[in-house]
């Protein structure tokens, strides 16, 4: 946020600058930053592109998506001015390079190539489709383990819609190991649980810097993709591996997330005890397992898995190790109740930690079709 009201002050400067020129011409003051003579025309040129950057400070306040292209025009027209007193006006040039690297930084993180518009893209497409999920019925509960059967009466899922897809909003912050820096991020993701797919997007900050995180699993393969500044690749996992440990996070959003999708065929169930069971899920070639821990209440506590894989810095690698998430905090949103805060946590031989720190801001369930939420 004030990285963001920094480039709006910079821009407004820049603006107010220029409006000089205008004055000079027309003897409104004397300016006397500005030596050089300027003509009447000239100074109607100064004061277009003066205004032209002042709307550009607005657009880009406002968060209008075409900010750019009114940015792309005052640049042009303000370093043509510039140009005109150059000996005088030269360090202008200095605050059109930062405005037009804004500029380029809008049209990689929210462009046709941009992950937001990959991630919109693919949204849209299963918003589109017909929806008329089945309710879950009293006898859809029957096979089920007993605490698996309280967590979906204590969700209230019985008597609502299956799950279409659902959409949650987060914030909190993220590292890759104990010893480094936790990065703020916010993230929007929906899931189809009926295809199944899952679509993730991640604005995190790094040393002051964006880092744009994507992760996409449909047709039963996954990707996890990460840029700086939406610019400088940093991760491009595919393959078997990762196609494996997606699984089981998306496994893992359907019992945090979409309760009334755990009486899925998909999903066989094996009784533990009184507070826990067991439960295998496939996709494809890929079953996963994991055990569910319940409280007193009959919420969900924790998960926990041997079959999520760690990647490597570059996803290139993966690596076995045990994954679960703590999770606590439940509250309603409409029907249903889901958690609001938790973790998620690796167990490595030298000491289980936590990565992500997260929190629920927003959740809905089959709602009807709209833009995605996601924002730059």
């Amino acid at each position: 946020m004030l990285r963001r009201w920094l480039f709006v002050s910079l821009i407004v400067v820049h603006g107010l600058i220029l409006a000089l020129g205008f004055t000079k011409a027309f003897g409104l003051t004397d300016a006397p930053q500005l030596v050089q003579g300027i003509s009447k025309p000239w100074g109607v040129a100064w004061l277009g592109a003066a205004g032209l950057t002042l709307v550009t400070a607005v657009l880009f306040a406002s968060s209008c998506h075409a900010w750019w292209a009114v940015g792309l025009g005052a640049v042009a027209l303000s370093q043509v001015v510039i140009a005109s007193s150059w000996e005088d006006a030269k360090l202008g040039t200095l605050a059109n390079a930062l405005i037009l690297a804004g500029i380029a930084y809008r049209f990689a993180s929210s462009g046709p190539r941009s992950f937001l518009a990959r991630y919109r893209a693919a949204v849209e497409k299963r918003l589109a489709q017909p929806m008329a999920p089945p309710l879950v019925t009293e006898s859809d509960l029957v096979p089920l383990p007993d605490p698996v059967e309280r967590y979906l009466r204590q969700a209230g899922v019985v008597g609502q819609p299956r799950v279409h897809h659902f959409e949650a909003t987060w914030r909190g912050r993220i590292r890759r190991g104990v010893g480094d820096p936790w990065m703020t991020f916010t993230a929007e993701q929906y899931n189809f649980p009926g295809e199944p797919a899952r679509f993730f997007l991640m604005k995190a900050t790094r040393g002051g810097l964006p880092v744009d995180v994507y992760h996409a699993f449909r047709d039963r393969s996954a990707s996890m993709s990460v840029k700086l500044v939406s610019l400088v690749p940093m991760v491009d996992a595919v393959g078997p591996e990762m196609d494996r440990a997606e699984t089981v996070t998306l496994f893992n959003d359907l019992c945090l997330l979409a309760p009334a999708e755990l009486v899925d065929p998909a999903v066989r169930w094996t009784p533990i005890d009184e507070r826990s069971a067991r439960a295998n899920y496939t996709i494809g070639s890929n079953t996963i397992s994991a055990v569910l821990s319940f409280n007193e209440k009959g919420e969900l506590v924790d998960f926990v898995s041997d079959d999520r894989l760690a990647a490597s810095a570059d996803g290139k690698q993966f690596t076995p190790c045990r994954w679960s998430t703590p999770v606590g905090e439940y509250r309603s949103f409409g029907p249903l109740r889901v958690f609001t805060r938790g973790e998620a946590r690796w167990h490595p031989p030298e000491g289980d930690f936590a990565y992500l720190e997260i929190e629920l801001v927003h959740f809905e369930v089959n709602a009807p079709r709209r833009e995605p939420r996601a924002r730059t």
